[in-house]
C-alpha cells in the first residue's frame, strides 16, 4: 500500500477538526488503470477533478483547501496495471440530491477511461438522508405469502402485441400460481399498448385469478417518460389496487428516481438495469448498493451463465450488497434474470438461496399453449426445493 500524506492529505490538522472531517465525509474507492511510477500523481488528479475541478494553486478559500478539495488516502496495487484508490470526499458536497451524490462519485471521471467506480463507503447522515427501500425483502415476501422459499416473478412480452394479449398471458401466468409478474422493460405508453389501459386490463385479468382460485399475484408496470408522466403512471396504477411498480434509474435519473420513492410511500419499487452497463461503476455498487440506498425495493441484475457476462463472482457480490445488513435499511429483493430457464432453478437456488426472486420470461413463453403448466411447474421446483 502507497500512503498519501501529499497535498491532499491535510495531516497536520487539530484532532477536533479530523473528527469532524470524517463524520462528514464519504469515501469513494476507484480501481485506475496506471503503472506505479505514476500512480500517486493519477490518484491526486482524480481527487481533484471529483472535487473542485481546478488547480489547487489558484484556490485561496482555506475552508475549501481544508474541507472540500478531495484527499487520497491509501492506493493498493491489485495487479495487472491497476491500483485501488481510495478517496475522502466531502459529504457536504452532496447534499440531500441522490443526481448529485453520483455526480460528485464518478462525474466527470467516468468520462475517463481509465477509471472505474469500485464501491463507496457512505457516513450515516447520507445513508439516512436517502433512507433505502421502504418495503423490502420482508414486505414484498409478505404480500406473496412465500413465508420461506424464494419469490418467482415473470415477465410480457414481446412489446407489440396488444394489451388484451398481454392481458391473458397474465392471467395464465397467475393461474400458474407465479407471485408477480411484470412488464417486460420495453414495453412504455405506445400505441399498441397505452399504459393506462394495459393496466386497467390486467389487474382485471389478475382480480378474475384471484376471486376464482385465490391466487393473488402482483402486477408490476414499468414506469416511463418524464418525472410529471411517471406520476401520473402511479395514480393510474394506485387506482387500479397496484401497489408495485418497476423503474429504470440509469434512464429516469437518480434524483427522478429518489423524489417518486419519496412520495409514495406505500409503493414498492422494482429496479430494472437497463443502460447499466454504460457507466464504469462495478455493479455490486451501481445496481446492489446504490439502488437499494434509493429505494429499490428490488433490483433486477443479469444473471451468469445466462444472455448477459457478469461472472458468478460479480453476481453473488451484487446479490449480497443487496441483502448485508447496513445501518438500518430493510433489505433489497435480488432478482436474478437475463435469459434463465425452469432447468436451472435448482442451480440458482443452491447459489443464491432462498432471499431471491427468481424471474423467468422467455424460458416459461417458450412453451406457448403451455405457459400456465410450465409457469405452475416452475412454482412447484421453488417452493419444492430443500430450503436450508
Amino acid at each position: 500500500m502507497l500512503s498519501i500524506t501529499g497535498p491532499f492529505r491535510l495531516a497536520n490538522r487539530a484532532a477536533g477538526c479530523h473528527s469532524r472531517w470524517v463524520s462528514s465525509e464519504l469515501q469513494a474507492i476507484y480501481h485506475v488503470g496506471s503503472d506505479a511510477r505514476s500512480i500517486k500523481d493519477r490518484a491526486q488528479a482524480l481527487a481533484v477533478e471529483q472535487s473542485v475541478e481546478m488547480p489547487i494553486s489558484a484556490i485561496d478559500d482555506e475552508t475549501v483547501l481544508s474541507e472540500i478539495v478531495g484527499r487520497v488516502l491509501a492506493i493498493d496495487d491489485v495487479g495487472n496495471g491497476l491500483f485501488e484508490v481510495r478517496m475522502a470526499l466531502a459529504a457536504a458536497t452532496v447534499g440531500d440530491d441522490a443526481g448529485q451524490l453520483i455526480n460528485m462519485l464518478f462525474g466527470n471521471s467516468s468520462i475517463h477511461d481509465d477509471v472505474v467506480l469500485h464501491d463507496v463507503e457512505l457516513p450515516s447522515t447520507l445513508i439516512r438522508k436517502f433512507g433505502g427501500p421502504r418495503h423490502g425483502m420482508h414486505d414484498l415476501r409478505r404480500r406473496a405469502g412465500a413465508a420461506k422459499h424464494a419469490l418467482t416473478c415473470s415477465a410480457l412480452k414481446p412489446q407489440g402485441v396488444p394489451v388484451a394479449k398481454l392481458a391473458d398471458l397474465a392471467r395464465r401466468f397467475a393461474e400458474g400460481g407465479i407471485d408477480y409478474v411484470k412488464d417486460d422493460h420495453g414495453l412504455a405508453d405506445q400505441p399498441y399498448s397505452p399504459f393506462a389501459r394495459r393496466v386497467e386490463a390486467i389487474a382485471a385479468a389478475l382480480d378474475a385469478v384471484r376471486q376464482a382460485s385465490g391466487r393473488a399475484t402482483r402486477y408490476v408496470p414499468s414506469l416511463s417518460g418524464d418525472l410529471d408522466g411517471m406520476r401520473r403512471q402511479i395514480a393510474v396504477a394506485r387506482q387500479a389496487g397496484i401497489d408495485t411498480v418497476m423503474v429504470a434509474p440509469m434512464i429516469m435519473g437518480f434524483s427522478n428516481f429518489h423524489r417518486l420513492v419519496r412520495e409514495n410511500p406505500a409503493i414498492a419499487f422494482m429496479a430494472h438495469p437497463t443502460m447499466a452497463g454504460a457507466a464504469r461503476i462495478a455493479p455490486p455498487l451501481l445496481i446492489g448498493k446504490l439502488f437499494r440506498l434509493l429505494g429499490a425495493d428490488a433490483v433486477i441484475f443479469p444473471n451468469h451463465g445466462g444472455r448477459f457476462g457478469y461472472s458468478p463472482e460479480t453476481c453473488r457480490a451484487l446479490a449480497r450488497a443487496a441483502l448485508q445488513v447496513w445501518e438500518d435499511l430493510q433489505p433489497s429483493v435480488p432478482v436474478p434474470a437475463g435469459g434463465m430457464t425452469p432447468e436451472r432453478v435448482p442451480e440458482m437456488l443452491d447459489f443464491y438461496g432462498a432471499d431471491i426472486m427468481l424471474l423467468i420470461g422467455g424460458g416459461l413463453l417458450a412453451a406457448r399453449e403451455r405457459l400456465t403448466e410450465e409457469t405452475a411447474a416452475f412454482v412447484a421446483a421453488v417452493h419444492g426445493y430443500r430450503y436450508e
